[in-house]
């Protein structure tokens, strides 16, 4: 069932129950209406006929009897009954539509006063003060049930034209109220893995349709952009080993078809060695760049001293590379202790980013030397690392941080682009930010700024 269909069931199941009650109310007020009226009538007649009988001013039972007979405003199937103190008759209409037991005249005199029915007869036994005789008086309310009966009717034929007008009514007001929801699945379907470029309206109203297709096209546009990371990640890595895998291949074919002398034989290994390592660096960066692609709740997180991950990395950059000189520089250390320098965070990944930042700055300066200064903040910690290299044109500097893009000052230098883009994924994982300035005095500096 579609939700058009159960909002117009549900708003005309609604409506439909208030008339429903509105009529039963309404009919069952006019009931008690004309009971009341017809009772009142019944004592009147029942009062009316004591003290022409038995008043001050009498007639003859006779007399009465004929003069109810030819009574134009007599009473459907009246019967009148009066009994004395000894509960003996001493008046009947002569009728005999009722028959009055002595439980009930017993009753009557407990009471004063009852009312109740006989099929479609309504009877009133009431004690008369004045002389203490009781007086019965019943009759059919045949106008008043005919009343009772053309409101019935008009009451249920209003009810089924009223249903079927709110029926209508309820399939046009669902029909409008999901009309943008209808636009926003056919927009939808046009969405396809091909063509993420396409996008909701939105609107002016702020309501929660609104909300949905907001929420829709960020969705798309997040979509939109994993899909081009991902192209542009397969193409380019495609490139970027498919040139040292054609280089080894080359070497090693060469090799074979060439009867070369063991030192050349030793210099073809070696570079294929090169190769091999070089490989095997991209390889791991490639990893460790999809690992820092992933959503942050799929990242265990921890506490991280990071001055201690600083040192870590400068020790593992001179390791790998003699010729690098790193400094590193604790700026803002209270007496507050280790735990000044500690964030939460992962370990491998942060190790990972202020690792390439140092190697890379390194690998473009001269003297390839990288100064590093570690600054605590009340609610940030800043890793800047600065080398006094080349500086990098202006227009370059956004695209640095793009996957296997490389600045102008590195064709003549070894690398594949991936560095630096695996430290802005990781820095972006713990809700960072990473910037660079670059200008002939001061060099080039690279700063993550990470939250507490």
């Amino acid at each position: 069932m579609t939700i058009r269909t159960r909002l117009m069931l549900l708003f005309s199941g609604i409506v439909s129950a208030l008339l429903l009650v509105f009529c039963v109310v309404i009919y069952a007020i006019a009931e008690q209406h004309r009971e009341t009226e017809f009772r009142a009538r019944l004592r009147a007649e029942g009062f009316t006929s004591v003290e022409l009988l038995f008043g001050s001013e009498t007639i003859s039972p006779q007399l009465f009897k004929l003069l109810d007979k030819n009574q134009m405003t007599v009473l459907t199937q009246e019967e009148i009954i009066i009994y004395n103190r000894k509960n003996e008759i001493i008046y009947e209409s002569g009728t005999d539509y009722l028959t009055i037991d002595p439980a009930t005249l017993n009753r009557v005199r407990t009471e004063q006063e009852i009312y109740w029915h006989e099929g479609s007869r309504e009877i009133v036994g009431e004690v008369m003060a004045r002389n203490g005789l009781i007086v019965f008086a019943s009759a059919v309310d045949k106008y008043g049930r005919s009343k009772q009966q053309n409101l019935a009717l008009l009451l249920a034929i209003g009810f089924l034209v009223s249903v079927g007008a709110v029926l209508l009514a309820g399939r046009v007001f669902a029909g409008r109220l999901l009309l943008p929801l209808q636009r926003i699945i056919e927009r939808i379907d046009t969405v396809t893995a091909s063509d993420l470029s396409r996008r909701l309206d939105e609107g002016a109203d702020r309501d929660e349709l609104t909300q949905l297709a907001q929420r829709f096209n960020r969705m798309l546009d997040r979509l939109d952009e994993a899909f081009r990371l991902q192209r542009a990640f397969v193409s380019n890595a495609s490139h970027e080993l498919r040139t040292p895998l054609t280089a080894i291949t080359g070497q090693l074919e060469v090799s074979l078809l060439t009867d070369n002398d063991p030192t050349e034989m030793r210099a073809t290994m070696q570079s294929v060695l090169d190769d091999a390592r070089g490989l095997n660096r991209m390889t791991n960066g490639l990893l460790s760049l999809a690992n820092a692609s992933v959503d942050a709740s799929a990242v265990r997180m921890g506490p991280v001293a990071l001055d201690d991950l600083v040192n870590r990395a400068a020790a593992d950059v001179t390791r790998l590379q003699p010729t690098y000189q790193v400094s590193v520089d604790m700026a803002g250390r209270s007496g507050a202790g280790p735990a000044e320098f500690t964030i939460t965070g992962n370990d491998a990944l942060l190790l990972t980013a202020v690792l390439n930042l140092i190697e890379n700055a390194g690998k473009f300066a001269p003297d390839h030397r990288a100064n590093v200064r570690l600054t605590a903040r009340p609610d940030t910690l800043d890793v800047a690392v600065q080398n006094n290299g080349p500086a990098i044109p202006a227009h370059e500097l956004p695209e640095l941080f793009k996957p296997f893009r490389r600045g102008s000052n590195a064709r003549h230098l070894p690398g594949h682009g991936v560095g630096l883009s695996l430290a802005e994924r990781v820095v972006k994982l713990h809700r960072g930010r990473i910037s660079v300035e670059s200008d002939d005095q001061t060099g080039t500096t690279f700063t993550m700024t990470l939250p507490r």
